[in-house]
């Protein structure tokens, strides 16, 4: 579910397609999007296991240590997209703006929390040209928590 007004357009990031970009001004460390509907996970032996399940891959999202969702449907959240200075923060499914965002900010989150770990993705970062590649479960998990933390933190300081 996605929280803040927004809306699908192209994306200023070369070669991304669409992307998802604020209509409305959002605070730093508010909730931009947020999971619903989800009825369920797999793990990626799973998902690597199944014909029909492999084929999916490329619309899969890790949310929790080896438990991964697949959205074919490409719902709206989708169209966040990946970049190595990210507006928004990725921690267990949730979308957290990393500053105050102004309307017509476009969302995007570090995609190696969503990939599996040592997954690379089949593009590279279009602003550094590094490859993207997913990160172990656990250097995730406290990256996220770090990050969440200390933006909460200084938002607790400031008010």
């Amino acid at each position: 579910m996605i929280v803040a007004r927004y809306r699908i357009a192209a994306s200023a990031i070369a070669g991304a397609g669409k992307g998802l970009f604020l209509d409305q001004d959002v605070v730093a460390g508010q909730i931009v999007t947020a999971p619903d509907a989800i009825d369920r996970t797999y793990s990626y032996a799973e998902l690597s296991g199944s014909p029909a399940l492999a084929e999916q891959l490329y619309a899969s999202a890790r949310w929790f240590e080896d438990r991964y969702t697949v959205s074919p449907d490409w719902p709206d959240e989708c169209f966040i997209n990946h970049s190595f200075t990210p507006t928004g923060l990725w921690h267990l499914g949730f979308v957290f703006a990393l500053s105050d965002l102004p309307a017509g900010t476009e969302i995007t989150v570090d995609y190696r929390h969503l990939l599996p770990p040592g997954e690379e993705e089949v593009f590279v970062d279009t602003a550094t040209g590094q490859k993207i590649v997913g990160l172990p479960w656990l250097e995730s998990l406290t990256l996220s928590t770090h990050a969440l933390a200390t933006l909460l933190h200084g938002i607790r300081i400031a008010s």
